[in-house]
């Protein structure tokens, strides 16, 4: 089926339908009970496990099509599922389940001098397209989420996850017809051409309320340019940590190497260790050992090639680098305000932490560093809906409008006011 439909002359034909179908279905999900709603997400949950062996054997053809190409191992690992990754995202799912349901749930309320009572509820969004590269768990996390905060979903992964997504979708819908919700609530695009992605972000004649794309510089960068419907923008992770004088060596030295090495392709992955110049002498050697013993490549500004041989200079690109890979660039900076300065210069305002004991360089921190997220003492690969006990997230956006950071359950959904009167008119 995906060959056949990946050659059909109408795309946008193929498309529009889908999104019609989306349309229809978000009507009944706005109003659906919860009792409903978590019927279908632990039905999708037990359908992941339950189908664990053929979901692995399509990740693995999946796998199969990328050995030997240019593809950066840490993407290898984003599309690589395993037993203990289909047990994760089941219980993702689970998690979401469990979640209040935003849906209906009232956010303020006041009464005015004239006797009118008005209330502030969240409803859902409608129609989200969701277009990713790479993670197939991103199919079952958005289809989830999406559902929950009842909206209906178009997912549209990349052609190197095609297999394992298509395997997850089929679960997903297995959950949705457990509990009589409409099965096109979540449906995945089946053509891997790429004007599919064009047509999404033309808003398929109106079906689509937000796009989220979840992936590459590149396929931000098209989604941003080419978008006419609202977007939800997840630029690339250029995170940062700071290292005060005040921190805790061992404190230290345990979360970069974490926030570096544990996943080095999430978006939470620190790029760029900034060291205070008056911790240079007591913390920036042991910092850089640790990195490197771990199987990090290191790339420094002159006081940190100066403090270690071996160390390649940075040059002026590595600072806007997001390398996904066990590379890191470290610098050594005047304090708080010169790690600041380097933030602002350099941040793709996704996430920043500050390992420091003094209260006063944290606070400066929080206050004027403006990231989606910011950490204290904590390792940067935290910056993930799920350990925000969100159960999962679509994705992390960088933006100010609407949504910022993870984007869960609440985050997908709008709100209307309603307004009580006793019969009043106005003059």
């Amino acid at each position: 089926m995906l060959d056949t439909v990946a050659r059909s002359p109408d795309i946008d034909a193929l498309m529009n339908d889908i999104g019609r179908k989306a349309k229809a279905a978000a009507r009944p999900l706005g109003f659906a009970s919860t009792e409903a709603k978590n019927k279908a997400l632990n039905a999708m949950a037990d359908a992941i496990l339950a189908n664990k062996d053929h979901i692995l054997a399509e990740n693995a053809k999946d796998l199969k099509d990328v050995a030997g190409t240019d593809m950066l191992a840490s993407f290898v690992d984003r599309l690589t599922l395993t037993d203990k990754r289909i047990a994760e995202m089941a219980e993702g799912i689970r998690a979401i389940a469990a979640l209040k349901d935003p849906v209906g749930e009232l956010i303020a309320v006041w009464e005015r001098p004239n006797g009118l009572k008005i209330e502030r509820v969240r409803t859902p969004l409608g129609v989200i397209g969701v277009i990713f590269e790479s993670r197939p768990n991103v199919t079952a996390d958005a289809g989830a989420l999406c559902l929950k905060a009842g909206n209906a979903v178009i997912l549209r992964c990349g052609s190197d996850s095609r297999r394992s997504s298509h395997a997850i979708h089929a679960c997903l819908v297995q959950g949705l017809k457990a509990a009589g919700l409409p099965e096109h609530a979540i449906q995945l695009v089946p053509t891997t051409d790429r004007a599919a992605v064009g047509a999404m972000l033309r808003g398929l004649d109106g079906a689509i309320d937000v796009i989220v794309p979840r992936g590459g510089k590149s396929l931000v960068a098209r989604v941003q340019n080419e978008a006419r419907v609202p977007v939800f923008a997840h630029l690339e992770g250029l995170c940062h940590i700071y290292v005060d004088a005040s921190a805790d060596l061992d404190m230290a030295t345990e979360i970069v190497v974490n926030a570096k090495m544990r996943r080095t392709g999430i978006c939470g992955a620190v790029e760029t260790i900034l060291v205070d110049s008056a911790a240079a002498k007591t913390h920036l050697r042991p910092l850089l050992e640790a990195l490197a013993g771990a199987g990090c490549e290191i790339r420094g500004s002159a006081a940190v090639v100066q403090a270690m041989p071996g160390v390649k200079a940075a040059t002026e690109e590595d600072w806007s680098t997001e390398y996904l890979d066990a590379i890191v660039s470290v610098a050594v900076v005047d304090g708080i305000s010169g790690a600041i300065e380097h933030i602002q210069a350099y941040s793709s305002n996704h996430t920043e932490a500050v390992i420091a004991d003094d209260p006063d360089v944290v606070q400066r921190f929080f206050t004027e560093v403006d990231s989606a997220i910011l950490l204290h003492n904590a390792s940067t690969q935290f910056a993930d809906g799920g350990e925000f006990g969100m159960g999962a997230e679509i994705g992390i956006a960088t933006g100010k409008m609407h949504a910022r950071g993870p984007v869960g359950v609440e985050q997908l959904t709008s709100f209307k006011y309603r307004v009580h009167g006793t019969g009043q008119t106005r003059p």
